[in-house]
């Protein structure tokens, strides 16, 4: 079957999570959505693209929300047979002395418009390997550091490894963030010299032939968020591998950044936004980051209705999305039917979901993302009092969703304090979505009416969520970070919350400013200016903040070289 894609040199799209489908939890958040829309467009534009992601058979997790409102984890188990075929080949790698085996399930995704592109899922839960081993690649970004490290290994080490015995002949590598890193060392000892050192001096690894070979994409704009490892933890776990001189000097002196290992080690690199890219050139100086904005893929995130409408008036929007700067053209009446259309079908799940039954004639903000404390979840609730007076005057809903890992205590406690805020704010109907997934996401960013994102700057990366709104013709409320300092226009696409270069303890005020003196008056007050808005989130944010341009980029700039 996967003689159907090796006839031709390929793009090797590294990843440690893939959102595939729903289905298959193979993703935890953004990271992997992101990957799977890349996927996607890939699929559409017939890319010569194969991705290489971890089995994840115990996906991220599953999650419960208890009765104080406390976040539950569980194993969200499932079986590769039933969406992939059985790849004949198997490798190992050099684990603690020992070798683990890893085999691969292929996953061909179809796209929409008759693409197909294929996935390998690494799979260390095999017969030959000890109980341990089996489970490195059960739970997506679970364990300690040892345990991150082995699947890390899988990854970079064991996905090259595969794709060699596999016999697929690599045009370039794509490392999707820092967690496949390892893989350019195992190219170093693909291509390496081993006696020409000794006899002349020269260099024992092709350091300029792997550099060529390889992309990375860095999505994180603060240095603690980048994975590192001690030198004492890779030389347990990695043995004689490679030699620790030369890893240093790859990877950093005092212990293995991932990030530096990558960086050094890649010809084309591009952080994600104009922002983001800004941030990591004063991160990382002395290298050449280039700025891909990323985007979300058309047709998996614009509601039904809103398909209908774009088929009907912009024919080829999802092969060309730029199509949609005509949006402005759409009637009133035919966008708001659209809207009115998706809103019910949210408000529908809000209330399978949750019980909460939200009123269709009502205002109503969405706020979904991996809760953690730079995401700011909370800064809508910073005055309850103020939120109380404002929904009195002009009535608004919220729907809130949202996974913390399981480790970030913090984050775990912010949703705790949601469901706090939830019960201190009777008079303001709001509901809380348990596991925050895909279908969620699809149905959420649709129907609700303004999208809320409230990031610490400059942290936030890029963001996509409010993207996936903007192809629903649902505007942004937004702090000017990652991809919406590139987005707003400020009353044309949405609205942003404070300023460039302003304190971000301010943020909370003009949050509540915006909505009380503006945002809210126009939606009941002038229903043809708040049109005009959601046209201008299609026309201006959606034809161009998607995976397809995206996508188009990578292959002119970074793929061929």
């Amino acid at each position: 079957m996967l003689e159907e894609f090796t006839y031709r040199p390929l793009v090797a799209y590294f990843s440690m999570e893939i959102a595939l489908q729903n289905e298959i939890p193979t993703y935890a958040g953004g990271l992997g959505v992101l990957a799977g829309d890349t996927m996607r467009s890939s699929s559409d534009l017939a890319l010569p693209i194969i991705g290489v992601t971890l089995v994840s058979l115990a996906g991220y997790f599953r999650q419960a929300i208890d009765e104080a409102g406390r976040q539950v984890e569980h194993p969200d188990w499932w079986r590769p047979e039933d969406h992939a075929v059985p790849l004949e080949a198997r490798v190992a790698i050099p684990m603690e002395g020992r070798e683990v085996w890893i085999r691969g399930w292929l996953y061909v995704l179809e796209g929409h418009m008759g693409g197909r592109t294929p996935i390998v899922l690494l799979d260390t839960d095999v017969g030959e390997n000890r109980e341990d081993d089996r489970q490195i690649t059960h739970y997506l970004y679970g364990g300690d550091e040892v345990y991150r490290l082995k699947q890390e290994m899988v990854l970079g080490i064991g996905g090259a490894r595969m794709l060699q015995a596999l016999g697929v002949t690599v045009l370039q590598y794509h490392l999707n963030e820092g967690h496949s890193a390892l893989l350019t060392l195992e190219l170093l000892r693909r291509y390496a010299h081993p006696r020409a050192h000794l006899r002349t001096g020269e260099a024992r690894y092709d350091v300029p032939r792997v550099r060529e070979l390889c992309n990375f994409t860095t999505h994180t704009p603060v240095e603690a968020g980048h994975d590192q490892f001690s030198y004492d933890l890779v030389q347990r776990l990695l043995g004689t591998y490679f030699d620790l001189v030369t890893l240093k000097s790859l990877a950093g002196q005092e212990r293995l950044n991932m990030t530096r290992l990558a960086l050094n080690l890649s010809l084309y690199i591009n952080g994600v936004a104009k922002r983001h890219t800004e941030t990591s050139r004063v991160m990382f100086p002395g290298y050449e980051v280039r700025s891909v904005t990323n985007g979300v893929h058309p047709f998996a995130w614009t509601g039904p209705s809103f398909v209908q409408l774009y088929d009907t008036h912009f024919p080829g929007w999802c092969h060309e999305p730029d199509l949609l700067v005509r949006a402005d053209r759409l009637s009133d009446a035919a966008v708001w039917s659209a809207h009115s259309a998706e809103k019910e079908g949210l408000l529908k799940m809000v209330k399978e979901r949750s019980g909460v039954d939200l009123d269709p004639a009502v205002a109503t903000l969405g706020f979904a993302r991996r809760m953690t404390g730079y995401k700011r979840p909370d800064l809508l609730f910073s005055d309850l009092e103020r939120l109380k007076h404002i929904a009195q005057q002009t009535p608004l809903q919220i729907v809130l969703a949202g996974k913390a890992h399981p480790r970030d205590e913090g984050g775990k406690g912010l949703i705790e304090r949601l469901h706090r805020h939830v019960r201190e704010l009777p008079s303001i109907r709001i509901a809380y979505l348990p596991n925050y997934d895909m279908t969620i996401a699809r149905v959420l960013v649709a129907g609700v009416d303004v999208w809320l994102n409230t990031p610490l700057p400059p942290m936030e990366a890029s963001g996509t969520s409010g993207m996936k709104a903007s192809f629903n013709g649902v505007p942004n409320l937004s702090v000017l970070d990652g991809w919406w300092a590139e987005g707003y226009i400020e009353g044309v696409t949405g609205w942003a919350i404070g300023e460039l270069g302003k304190a971000p303890e301010a943020d909370a005020e003009s949050l509540y400013q915006k909505l009380e003196q503006v945002v809210l008056p126009l939606y009941y007050s002038n229903r043809s200016g708040w049109i005009a808005v959601m046209k201008g989130a299609i026309s201006r944010n959606a034809s161009f903040f998607n995976s397809h341009r995206m996508m188009r980029r990578y292959t002119t700039e970074a793929y061929v070289q």
